[in-house]
């Protein structure tokens, strides 16, 4: 066969099958396109459920996601494992159920299911006019500060100190609580739960009759500052809030006195006499 043939026919065979793999891709990836996603059944909240509720049956519906399912979440068939936990964060309707939002198994409902081992949860009642419980929802981030007088306060002029009791403390919850006045009728206070240590429950414990007062904190700030805390009697001394001291007045040194020398003649001896002038005056 002709040399130059052969290579005309080699080099078509190239281009067909080059084509030919083109064309099959092309098939295969409308094909793909066309294909319905593969979707995966789980498990989510069929209403709003708030904090602290113990999930049934009736709270819980499925819906399809399509891809990866999130990861945590709970499948159709594991249904049975959302039933009876408690929710440890406000879940909305169509929202898919993560593990991470549910309490332990067996563990209950309830406020006390959100409590991480080792911590607490004390409850704080708050001013009604100047509390934040209305701006506070779980999870954020408060600082805790007490006013009163400090025992033994001896200074008429200090008045009431307010200090920073806690920082960066995590509320767990807000809302009301019934409790009786003087009188014995019933009365809504407002009560903000923390999440503490021991050893802050112990604080809050004895800052209880003390007005107590929260502030607000950027979640992402969790720098602990040093406050010193301060006193009624600092806002009216100084301009930035701290009390100005004190001048003392100095105390004058006495001039030194003037020395006279006195050259006293007895006879062939002669001798020296000191006097010290009054006042320092000749």
């Amino acid at each position: 066969m002709n040399r130059r043939l052969l290579t005309i026919l080699l080099v078509a065979f190239g281009i067909a099958a080059v084509c030919a793999f083109m064309v099959a891709r092309l098939i295969r990836n409308q094909a793909a396109a066309n294909r319905p996603p593969v979707t995966t059944r789980v498990i989510a909240a069929g209403s709003d459920i708030k904090l602290g509720m113990v999930l049934t049956a009736d709270n819980l519906t499925t819906i399809e996601i399509a891809g990866t399912p999130p990861q945590g979440a709970i499948l159709e068939k594991d249904k049975s494992k959302a039933i009876g936990r408690g929710v440890i964060s406000d879940l909305y309707a169509g929202e898919p159920i993560i593990e991470n939002r549910l309490a332990a198994v067996g563990s209950g409902g309830g406020l006390a299911a959100t409590i991480p081992p080792g911590m607490r949860a004390c409850a704080v009642k708050v001013d009604d006019v100047v509390n934040v419980s209305g701006f506070v929802t779980p999870g954020m981030r408060v600082d805790v500060l007490i006013s009163g007088t400090p025992p033994g306060t001896q200074d008429p002029n200090q008045g009431t100190v307010s200090r920073t009791l806690l920082q960066n403390i995590q509320v767990l919850s807000a809302g009301t609580d019934i409790q009786k006045d003087a009188e014995g009728k019933p009365k809504q206070v407002q009560v903000v739960n923390l999440l503490v240590t021991p050893e802050q429950a112990e604080s809050l414990s004895l800052a209880s009759n003390l007005k107590i007062q929260l502030v607000l904190r950027n979640p992402l700030d969790t720098k602990i500052d040093v406050v010193p805390g301060t006193a009624t009697g600092n806002l009216f001394a100084g301009t930035n809030g701290t009390p100005e001291k004190p001048h003392r007045a100095s105390a004058r040194k006495s001039a030194p006195s003037k020395v006279f020398v006195v050259e006293v003649y007895n006879g062939s001896k002669q001798s020296d006499e000191k006097f010290a002038s009054p006042g320092g005056r000749q």
